[in-house]
């Protein structure tokens, strides 16, 4: 990477961002006038503390010992804007009424077809377990939508390196054959910081336009 990129991606995460809303509906987003970039992933892979992580600030994503805390789209910007990031809705383990559950699915797809700004969805898996068949549905759905998708392991820092190295390559073995999903694999830790600079590089290619 050049060091102006570097300087664009370190500025791009070094200044505050914010909350824009919460979106219970497709509807209620804002225009599709800007870049967006969106997080997914099970109701306890650690979507929040991601977040978090890669945008410097301990609170701007709420996080819970309740998986499934997150109902609705929560877009968040850089104050001066450019890019959104969009949390989506955690999907499997979730402690609430099935109708709601169906209702935040509905959302899910809705917004992954319908977002022609929408220029990667970050797939988040926990190491510790690899892809489980509700990573697979949403990958099935961001294949049929043509949405481009990329694999973040999460919690990366629990698994000794030998088996960090299996579930990389278990990983790769998953997706080697879906057309939407980007070959690489970003391996995470939020609380070592493992991996969220080279995140924070992808996330800047996509507002620079490269």
């Amino acid at each position: 990477m050049t060091q102006d990129r570097n300087e664009t991606t370190r500025l791009l995460f070094a200044r505050p961002w914010v909350f824009l809303k919460g979106c219970v509906r497709v509807a209620d987003l804002p225009a599709d006038d800007l870049i967006e970039v969106a997080f997914a992933g099970r109701s306890n892979v650690g979507k929040s503390s991601l977040i978090n992580a890669l945008v410097g600030q301990r609170a701007l994503a709420r996080t819970s010992n309740t998986p499934g805390r997150t109902q609705e789209l929560n877009l968040f910007a850089p104050e001066e804007g450019g890019i959104r990031i969009v949390d989506m809705p955690g999907y499997g383990f979730a402690k609430a009424p099935k109708p709601a559950v169906e209702k935040w699915n509905k959302l899910i797809h809705q917004f992954l077809r319908g977002r022609p700004n929408l220029r990667r969805v970050y797939v988040l898996v926990d190491a510790r377990h690899g892809p489980k068949p509700n990573d697979a549905t949403v990958m099935n759905e961001l294949d049929t939508a043509a949405v481009s998708y990329q694999v973040v392991l999460t919690k990366a820092d629990k698994l000794p390196d030998n088996g960090l190295a299996a579930v990389l390559a278990q990983t790769a073995r998953f997706i080697a054959k879906r057309p939407a999903a980007h070959p690489e694999i970003i391996a995470t830790s939020s609380e070592k910081s493992q991996g969220i600079d080279h995140l924070r590089e992808e996330i800047a290619r996509f507002r620079e336009g490269l």
